[in-house]
């Protein structure tokens, strides 16, 4: 049989699918976010640049049936010139309980990192994080295990290749899927993150026995006159300043919501266009001071 520009068989067209996974991507490089590019920039430097195309125009294509990703391995089906469609899978190591909640602690221990955490966001310091642990977070040229019941000897084939694209815009769509990938789903980091404090006591349920970023001492009034109305926290905890891209609302997203409504609407509700007025109103003030200097 000739030999193709695959290198294994006369390369034939996919037989086309309805109702296969597309990228949104139509032209140029996939991966929007930090963290997506971060992934495809690891691929692109250890598979075949060659076959990494191919793979970017059956993503395109819809020739993806299905995907799913669970705790180390992200399985796929994939329709290729042949009748029946290919299996695929990667994995990567996922962390186990003790080594997750070493990260929890670290990722907790930065105020900042667990409020946009907690409000949705994934800051690029968190890799950092991982690292600090001795636990890598995205997988490195050894970091990937992958596998396609294709005849093709390529690595990645284009088969692999076209659900790692998928991929990436997973990641784009729900950073948490990176983390998830490693062992420890959305819902289940954000439980652990809030048990760690966000205005608990030490010892108190849920507070995970580390002190809350705002918890205070309680001192009486009489032994405080002389700085009563000082901060009673200190500004290193507080960490560094939050990003000018930071949402006004995103203290709101990290504390607990408390128990109160008012005329059926939680508090909560209420605080957020409240918060975003003031930061807007804050903005222009910056504005019209800049112009007036």
């Amino acid at each position: 049989m000739p030999v193709g520009r695959d290198g294994w068989f006369e390369a034939a067209r996919p037989i086309r699918v309805e109702g296969g996974i597309k990228a949104r991507s139509k032209r140029g490089s996939i991966g929007e976010r930090w963290w997506s590019r971060r992934f495809i920039d690891i691929l692109e430097h250890v598979c075949d640049a060659g076959r990494l195309t191919r793979g970017r125009a059956y993503a395109r294509r819809g020739q993806v049936l299905d995907l799913d990703l669970g705790p180390g391995l992200v399985k796929a089906r994939v329709q290729g010139s042949r009748p029946d469609p290919y299996d695929v899978s990667v994995r990567i190591m996922a962390y186990g309980a003790d080594e997750w909640a070493g990260l929890v602690e670290a990722l907790a221990a930065q105020a900042l990192h667990r409020a946009k955490l907690l409000a949705g966001e994934m800051p690029p310091e968190i890799e950092e994080v991982f690292s600090g642990c001795g636990l890598p977070l995205f997988p490195g040229e050894r970091g990937l295990d992958m596998a396609c019941s294709c005849p093709d000897w390529g690595f990645p084939c284009k088969h692999l290749s076209a659900v790692l694209y998928l991929l990436a815009e997973a990641f784009d769509d729900d950073p948490f899927l990176v983390l998830a990938w490693r062992g420890m789903g959305r819902e289940a980091l954000l439980d652990a993150l809030r048990a760690t404090g966000g205005g608990r006591t030490p010892g108190e349920p849920g507070g995970g026995g580390m002190p809350g970023l705002l918890d205070v001492a309680d001192v009486p009034f009489a032994e405080r006159t002389g700085d009563f109305y000082e901060s009673g926290g200190s500004p290193a905890r507080l960490g560094p300043p939050a990003d000018p891209g930071s949402p006004p609302d995103l203290l709101l997203r990290a504390l607990d919501p408390p128990p109160v409504k008012a005329r059926h609407i939680p508090l909560l509700d209420l605080l957020r266009p409240a918060y975003r007025t003031l930061a807007a109103q804050e903005n222009e003030e910056s504005r019209e001071n800049e112009g007036a200097e």
